[in-house]
């Protein structure tokens, strides 16, 4: 036989797993970020290792390269940081 209390938390659990499983970190917007940086990032490794017949101290291949390839990483801890703001939580406020 179940008693009361043993009803409340088997429901408790139930609700709780279905609180957890909607629940996602990241937001659309997140992942769009991170799929541009991905982006940045692989262009700028191949303006690195492009350029067979340019010398090796190419001014495009030491300084723009690495530029572009350090913006793609910035865009990446980015696009993890940011937290979009939601519509949803602005008009509930007013």
């Amino acid at each position: 036989m179940a008693t009361a209390a043993s009803k409340s938390k088997i429901s408790s659990k139930n609700s709780e797993k279905k609180s957890v499983n909607n629940f996602m970190v990241f937001k659309k917007q997140n992942y769009m970020l991170l799929i541009a940086s991905v982006l940045v990032l692989v262009i700028g490794f191949t303006v690195m290792g492009s350029g067979k017949d340019l010398p090796f101290d190419a001014p495009i291949k030491i300084t723009v390269a690495p530029i572009i390839v350090i913006l793609g990483f910035a865009l990446g801890v980015f696009s993890i940081l940011y937290t979009p703001k939601e519509a949803n939580s602005i008009e509930k406020q007013d």
